[in-house]
């Protein structure tokens, strides 16, 4: 009997562990080569909780925005869906039951926020109503099959979650099933009937409590979806309606109108539709700004600049509060990494403790802060030695400073929506209609010296209406303002009764009298009690203003606390694709940091990578481009980097190699759009970039 040795074989190779890279931990980054390894550790702590603080109060903030809209939907979908549970035969029943229920949910044009919503609405709905929600996109159903195939999938999804552990395999199965409204409706007869809540023993959650909930289908971005299969879906689905109780969500980006654009008339006349909107997103950044830095409740604020960018890239970009919230992270992940007080960026009585271990490496930094330096030499030369030399001085003087800028934000953000309460009801709103532009005048300058604001106090001035409530002393002049009502009745009585005595003489002495009048009223021209009050008043606000709208700038210490990394910031959100690569080609030092690359202003480094070469080589052309000229002119520079290694290969081996790594470079120009083909002359490539950039 022959034998046969065994021939193959699976081998196992270890991993070399020395060669396996090690990452890098994140508050490593924090360092920047220098000795403060025990300092950037505690600042990344420090981030890390401020930020989790922050984010779930943006959380929460989400939530209580959209209670009451996600309320509204759960109450249409639970009356939609009563009279299919009634099973009624009334004649009303009986029509709306050929009438599909549909939410037309319009969330307005800030797209990215739009997923986060839909997923918060799917919980809610799956918590309340019903477990059978489904959520489709464009994208993923562009025929009539592929739709149902994910309703379906999806279907199953939500029959599996619900559905105990041993039924997993019956669902599993009519995966695999056909994919048609009758399956479907045969699905979910079989559904309703083994999850009977008269049969004990199953715990169940509210939104499984009916007998037959309906299915929510929830389609996030409508205007994307096909006419034909919007329209072949829902007069399918309108059709199987008694059988299978399905509720629509249309997710609106622009106008409910687009919904009569799309469906025919025949068509949407299969659905009942209700109108919900969502709060605007510029109210939501309103918000977020009100509880996430017009407060006292988190240390960390924003320069102007830096806020500015972010304000700006919110209303002419996207619209969307998360993209903001992220500039928001990165602002506050830059003022952790790039300052080194922001150790102190912190709560009060924390950050007081933190100041008595203070390094004097960290204490120099505190001298050499330019906040600092203007509060030094504003005071005596006996206490600017102390601030200059006495560790133990500086300390105490440095807590004392920040409880100063607390209680300098406590009074900031009163007194800035006390201002805005009074000046945003003016004509033509000259400070700001929104909180967040008087805010940022105030970051910027003295507000009181602006010529808006002059504009704003005068117009309070001519102000004939009750000018509101804040403060204590503003209530008080309130209380005179309404005592002036009764005397103003009587005032109104007395020159009744003038006016009845003028009556009763003849016209020429009636005008006499007037003109009189009018003379005396012109020449002493004393100010009613109202007015005197009002200016009371305004001269109040003017002086709560100037004491306390201060810019943050003036405060010492408070480069601790505010991000002014502005350049910094703007060019990590504000991308431009195009110069980056004119960097890359142009300067490839700029991004990979090898000494052999730097050359010259206007030199053509021959280390450099073939596409750099030939890029350089580029924009030394005129529109057309002559690909000899270019060939030869890049086998130049090359070869000049390749004279050593001329002897180890054939000269046309060599010229076969520059020449395909000449076609490789070009294509990759081309792939970039920096060039292409022309028509004009075959052996020629036009020139699309012009500028350097």
């Amino acid at each position: 009997m022959a034998t046969s040795s065994v021939s193959k074989g699976c081998f196992v190779f270890k991993p070399n562990f020395k060669k396996r890279r090690t990452s890098v931990p994140i508050d490593e980054y924090f360092n920047k080569g220098k000795n403060e390894s025990e300092d950037s550790k505690l600042r990344f702590e420090t981030y890390q909780l401020l930020w989790q603080q922050m984010k779930s109060e943006t959380e929460r903030l989400q939530e209580e925005l959209n209670k009451n809209l996600f309320d509204s939907l759960i109450e249409f979908l639970q009356k939609s869906h009563s009279g299919f549970r009634k099973n009624s035969r009334d004649w009303g029943y009986q029509i709306k039951l050929r009438e599909i229920p549909t939410a037309a949910l319009v969330l307005g044009v800030n797209v990215t926020d739009h997923d986060l919503t839909f997923r918060s609405l799917r919980e809610a709905l799956q918590n309340n109503v019903t477990p059978y929600v489904v959520s489709l996109q464009a994208r993923e159903c562009p025929d009539m099959k592929h739709f149902l195939q994910k309703l379906v999938s999806q279907l199953m999804d939500c029959c599996i979650d619900v559905e105990s552990k041993e039924e997993e395999n019956v669902q599993i199965t009519q995966k695999t099933t056909h994919c048609s409204m009758d399956s479907l409706c045969s699905w979910y007869m079989n559904v309703t009937q083994k999850t009977d809540p008269k049969k004990p023993g199953k715990k169940r959650t509210s939104s499984s409590q009916w007998q037959s909930p309906p299915v929510v289908l929830i389609l996030k971005d409508m205007e994307s979806f096909t006419t034909k299969v919007l329209q072949d879906f829902i007069i399918i689905s309108s059709q199987h309606l008694h059988e299978f109780p399905l509720i629509l969500i249309f997710g609106i980006a622009t106008s409910p109108i687009i919904i009569h654009r799309l469906l025919p008339h025949a068509v949407s006349s299969l659905l009942c539709i209700e109108l919900f909107q969502s709060l605007s997103c510029k109210e939501h950044l309103t918000t977020v700004l009100d509880k996430l830095l017009l407060t006292t409740q988190f240390p960390f604020k924003l320069s102007e600049k830096v806020l500015q960018i972010l304000i700006n890239i919110f209303l002419y970009h996207d619209f969307s509060i998360q993209n903001f919230i992220k500039g928001l992270q990165l602002s506050l992940l830059e003022h952790f990494c790039s300052q080194s007080l922001s150790v102190l960026c912190c709560n009060l009585p924390e950050a007081k403790r933190r100041i008595n271990f203070l390094s004097d490496n960290q204490c120099e930094n505190i001298r050499r802060l330019p906040s600092f330096r203007r509060y030094v030499e504003k005071q005596a030369a006996e206490k600017q030695v102390a601030l200059l030399t006495s560790e133990r001085f500086l300390k105490e003087e440095t807590q004392s400073l920040l409880e100063n800028l607390h209680v300098y934000h406590t009074n900031y953000f009163l007194v800035l929506r006390c201002l805005h309460q009074f000046t945003s009801s003016l004509p033509k709103c000259p400070l700001g209609r929104q909180i967040r532009e008087l805010y940022c005048t105030c970051l910027e300058k003295n507000i009181w010296e602006s010529e808006e604001y002059a504009s704003a106090l005068q117009l309070l001035r001519s102000s004939e209406k009750q000018l509101g409530n804040t403060a204590k002393r503003i209530e008080e002049f309130l209380a005179q303002f309404q005592s002036l009502d009764a005397q103003a009745k009587e005032e109104e009585d007395t020159s009744g009764s003038q006016s009845k005595r003028l009556q009763k003489t003849d016209l020429y002495h009636l005008q006499k009298a007037l003109l009189e009048m009018k003379e005396l009223r012109r020449t002493s021209k004393k100010p009613t009690k109202f007015e005197v009050l009002r200016e009371k008043v305004v001269n109040f606000i003017d002086t709560l203003v100037r004491e306390h709208l201060l810019p943050p700038d003036t405060q010492p210490l408070h480069e601790a606390l505010y991000c002014s990394a502005a350049h910094s910031l703007r060019e990590h959100l504000n991308a431009a694709p195009r110069m980056a690569l004119h960097t890359a080609l142009n300067n490839p030092y700029y991004y990979l940091k090898n000494e052999a690359l730097k050359s010259e202003e206007g030199c053509i480094p021959n280390v450099a990578p073939d596409i750099c070469i030939a890029y350089k080589l580029h924009l030394e052309c005129s529109r057309l481009i002559n690909l000899v000229d270019w060939s030869e002119a890049f086998s130049t520079v090359v070869t000049a980097a390749e004279q050593m290694d001329a002897n180890s290969m054939t000269s046309e081996e060599r010229d076969e190699i520059i020449h395909a790594r000449f076609i490789r470079a070009v294509s990759e120009l081309e792939l970039l759009g920096f060039i292409k083909p022309t028509k004009q002359k075959t052996d020629h490539v036009a020139r699309l970039t012009w500028g350097g950039c």
